[in-house]
């Protein structure tokens, strides 16, 4: 593969994740690399990521992508002995590297000094090793993938060293917690650099194009909510700040833009005396404001728990773009929680209180769209009228239920307007017990799956 080629490669992978690219950027980068010495891959990459990527949450994805295009080292990249034999008791892996119980141990040994020291270059090379002794899936065929950081992750255990560790960093017992804290993250660190190796490997087999479209994650942004796991959703709370300040900005301008009213001839006419009675500038009538009001109903069943809680974070960062917001959740009684997004309260750590309220817990424990509607028409019906939105979160997914389509109907005419979020994706409606197509009927349903859908569309609601 020419260097044309990997540059090229790269750029594609790049906004296949999510990372926006343009033509200038991408000659930008031809153009640093060409100012390198290509032997220097820190130069080359610091080069790639100052002209390529723009926002911090994109760089962990341009630097697994950068690894898969532009490798470190090829095969297993260990210094060895290849004359040396295998122990008796250890059997020989497909490189070469023994992988019995005595190199195992020797390497935990390593590992747990390297855990204490905190050297990264040494936590690579061990990383590296590990993959290759011990991640290696054999019976595969040649060109098929035949490598698992996550078996040899598991082999080593290497969460089991960290009271080992601590126990020799710390002297002074009031120094452990920090310690662990240290060396837990050096655990996971490792653990990043184990799983880039095995992509790596797997890449030399299988092709950079191919990891690059199904092993490498999307950016925070373009990631389904109901994919993320622990540490994405973390990331994405982190997010939802910034995102409502870039929405709030873009609001304020576009709302200052549409400000003016009707034309006002007669204001219009007076001014133009001074030019011999030539309109050269227009007078227009103020425009009066009309913010709406919005109503959310939002199921928090676990299947779409991590959904309803971004968008219900999102809308409340932005509550002062409605003139009022009353926010009710769901399984299948309905419960207000517009008095948990105070004023000035952070919507992050609200949302995670209303996680662990007991209020939500489900009188059936199933799903139930039809009577949670019902409920909701029967003792909140007041929240609606000519001057309220109506959002419903929800995959629509009832459990084979009542939809109670009817109620849904006189909500819908009772609204300004009424919009429904669903994070699936479209394929996957009208599946199972997916009654998307039945509600889409009766209110206009959204596919909504990520971050960026989610603030796209929150800013074409608030304008």
């Amino acid at each position: 593969m020419s260097l044309l080629d990997r540059h090229v490669g790269l750029v594609e992978a790049l906004r296949r994740s999510g990372v926006p690219v343009s033509l200038a950027e991408d000659l930008d980068a031809v153009r640093a690399a060409q100012q390198l010495p290509l032997l220097d891959r820190d130069a080359l990459r610091a080069a790639y990521a100052a002209t390529l990527v723009k926002r911090p949450t994109h760089r962990p994805n341009f630097d697994a992508l950068f690894d898969l295009w532009f490798p470190p080292l090829l095969g297993d990249g260990i210094v060895r002995d290849e004359m040396a034999a295998p122990e008796p008791d250890q059997q020989p892996s497909r490189l070469g590297l023994s992988d019995g119980p005595e190199a195992l141990a020797h390497l935990r040994d390593r590992l747990a000094e390297a855990l204490g020291s905190g050297d990264p270059d040494l936590l690579a090379q061990l990383a590296r090793e590990g993959v290759g002794r011990f991640g290696e899936m054999k019976g595969r065929g040649q060109g098929q993938a035949s490598w698992s950081a996550y078996t040899a992750l598991h082999r080593i255990h290497a969460a089991e060293l960290v009271d080992r560790v601590v126990a020799g960093l710390a002297a002074d017992p009031d120094d452990a917690p920090a310690a662990r804290r240290r060396v837990q993250r050096r655990v996971e660190e490792f653990g990043r650099y184990a799983e880039a190796d095995a992509r790596r490997r797997v890449a030399e087999e299988k092709g950079a194009d191919h990891m690059s479209r199904h092993a490498v994650r999307p950016t925070v942004e373009n990631l389904d909510f109901t994919s993320a796991r622990r540490a994405d959703l973390v990331e994405m709370r982190r997010q939802i700040h910034p995102l409502a300040r870039r929405l709030a900005t873009r609001l304020a301008r576009e709302q200052a833009a549409q400000g003016r009213g009707s034309l006002d001839f007669r204001r219009t006419v007076r001014a133009s005396m001074s030019t011999g009675g030539v309109p050269l500038e227009t007078k227009h009538r103020p425009r009066r404001p009309a913010r709406t009001d919005l109503v959310v109903l939002c199921d928090v069943s676990g299947s779409v728990a991590s959904f309803a809680q971004f968008t219900l974070m999102l809308v409340f960062a932005l509550r002062e773009q409605f003139s009022r917001v009353r926010a009710f959740t769901f399984v299948d009684e309905v419960t207000e929680v517009t008095d948990r997004f105070r004023p000035g309260a952070d919507p992050v750590q609200t949302m995670l209180d209303l996680a662990a309220s007991v209020q939500q817990v489900a009188m059936f424990g199933r799903t139930h769209y039809g009577r949670a509607l019902e409920r909701f028409y029967e003792r909140h019906h007041d929240a609606l009228g000519p001057q309220a939105s109506l959002l419903v979160l929800g995959d629509a997914r009832s459990n084979h239920s009542d939809l109670a389509l009817p109620t849904l109907r006189r909500m819908v005419r009772e609204s300004r307007h009424a919009w429904w979020l669903n994070p699936e994706h479209a394929r996957h409606w009208d599946t199972g017990d997916s009654a998307a197509s039945a509600y889409g009927e009766v209110v206009p349903m959204v596919e909504c799956r990520n971050l960026t859908q989610l603030g796209e569309f929150v800013h074409g609601l608030a304008i």
